[in-house]
């Protein structure tokens, strides 16, 4: 039982990752157009959308249940978190103890702006790993969300 929650996760981690890596490959450039007076119109703007999937459909149906407007947390307070979580994630899949969960790397950049959509799933997922799974990610994570 418990290693397919691994299998699923190492999954889910992995395809993230790829998901964030295409999707900001994928993205539109700005598309220039030139008139004979040197002047210079701008036609298009870059315009990139960040989705996460995820092969858990326990996180799924927990998400959903758990996903509560009304308890939302600005971008800024997710993506500090995030940054944080994928930190420690990243760090306990290169300690060789801890890796059988945390092998996949997981490539979240806080330069980019990923959208508040995003980070508070990713956030709610880090938060699904460490109080429904029982794997510890870092000590000392947020403690306020009431679930």
């Amino acid at each position: 039982m418990k290693t397919e929650k691994l299998k699923i996760v190492r999954k889910f981690i992995f395809f993230t990752g790829l998901v964030l890596i295409f999707a900001a490959c994928a993205s539109q450039k700005n598309a220039v157009k030139t008139d004979n007076n040197n002047g210079v119109e701008i036609m298009a703007e870059d315009s990139v959308e960040y989705e996460m999937e995820t092969f858990d459909s326990k996180f799924e149906t927990w998400y959903q249940l758990h996903n509560n407007p009304s308890q939302y947390r600005s971008q800024e307070y997710y993506e500090n978190w995030n940054e944080r979580y994928v930190n420690a994630w990243n760090h306990n899949a290169s300690q060789p103890q801890k890796s059988w969960f945390f092998e996949p790397i997981v490539g979240y950049d806080p330069t980019i702006d990923y959208g508040f959509e995003l980070n508070h799933e990713l956030f709610y997922y880090f938060q699904y790993v460490e109080r429904v799974l029982k794997i510890e990610i870092m000590p000392g994570g947020p403690r306020s969300i009431a679930f």
